[in-house]
């Protein structure tokens, strides 16, 4: 039985906050945890092949989950579910590693519309980075992916002077997992660059919200969602 969605937290955590992501081979599992507590993890997750749902993503503590990712084969706007509410993220470039959602964790008011943040990335030899911003342009978060390592496979860096609610930092895990392991598929997968060419890159309208977040796809191969290139 699939593990209920779990409501969203409400309660704050620290400002320029640091996690880190380890990977192990034997269970095939991420787990999520302070970089200051290594031991005890706050977020695990798992990965799928079978599942429409490649990454799943719950609450170390409870085992009730969060959200997941869709990873598509040809389309590069990858799906989300977070707290049982679905969403997109929709490439701004066909090329350029340039994303945006609409967030209701960073929104200025719980009943208000959803804030549009933006994610964009820079990548080297070694590291993946994926910042997000809010709608004001500013940073976030930052998600830094190793490209070489088996273990350590990344951190999630929260920035600004911003207090991070749990319900934005359920966020960030779940869109910053999604794109991440979106644009290793798409660095590896023939398919993918096919589809960024009939891609229609662009910022999400408000008549096409509904059909963007009720998007449907096959889910990527659970060899090419896990690692590439990976400690």
């Amino acid at each position: 039985m699939e593990p209920a969605m779990q409501s969203p937290h409400r309660s704050e955590t620290n400002h320029n906050e640091t996690l880190q992501i380890d990977f192990t081979w034997a269970k095939m599992k991420s787990y999520i945890s302070n970089v200051s507590d290594p031991s005890k993890p706050l977020y695990i997750v798992d990965y799928s092949s079978i599942k429409k749902e490649c990454i799943l993503v719950s609450s170390a503590s409870t085992g009730l989950r969060i959200g997941s990712g869709v990873l598509h084969i040809f389309s590069i706007n990858p799906n989300f579910k977070l707290h049982g509410r679905k969403g997109v993220l929709k490439a701004l470039s066909r090329w350029k590693t340039s994303y945006t959602h609409q967030s209701y964790a960073f929104a200025a008011s719980p009943d208000g519309p959803p804030a549009t943040m933006t994610w964009t990335g820079h990548s080297d030899f070694k590291t993946w980075d994926f910042v997000c911003l809010d709608e004001r342009q500013m940073p976030v978060a930052k998600v830094k992916a190793n490209w070489w390592s088996v273990h350590k496979v990344g951190r999630i860096e929260f920035l600004g002077d911003r207090v991070i609610s749990e319900a934005a930092r359920d966020e960030i895990i779940v869109t910053g997992l999604t794109l991440m392991y979106c644009m290793v598929i798409r660095t590896i997968s023939l398919p993918s660059l096919v589809g960024a060419v009939v891609a229609r890159p662009g910022p999400i309208k408000d008549g096409s919200k509904q059909q963007l977040q009720q998007q449907d796809g096959p889910a990527a191969p659970k060899d090419q969602a896990l690692t590439g290139k990976q400690d």
